[in-house]
């Protein structure tokens, strides 16, 4: 029973981005591992950008700097 969690930045992942995730992870592991589909759960958790940071800075600043530096 294999179970896996996605976690993506809430920045509006539509619902038919979210399927296609939980069909492609469903299918790799149903091919890659013969698990069963019927019992392979996909979670997807959107996060807050507030609340994701890497080396130091919050998606948030990264995305306005990133913005602000293309412009």
């Amino acid at each position: 029973m294999p179970y896996v969690n996605i976690r993506v930045t809430k920045e509006g992942v539509t619902a038919e981005q979210k399927l296609a995730l939980i069909e492609g992870v469903t299918d790799l592991l149903s091919r890659v591992l013969n698990k069963n589909p019927a019992t392979t759960f996909v979670i997807i958790d959107e996060v807050e950008m507030d609340n994701w940071g890497l080396n130091g800075e919050s998606t948030t600043s990264r995305r306005k700097r990133e913005a602000a530096g293309a412009a």
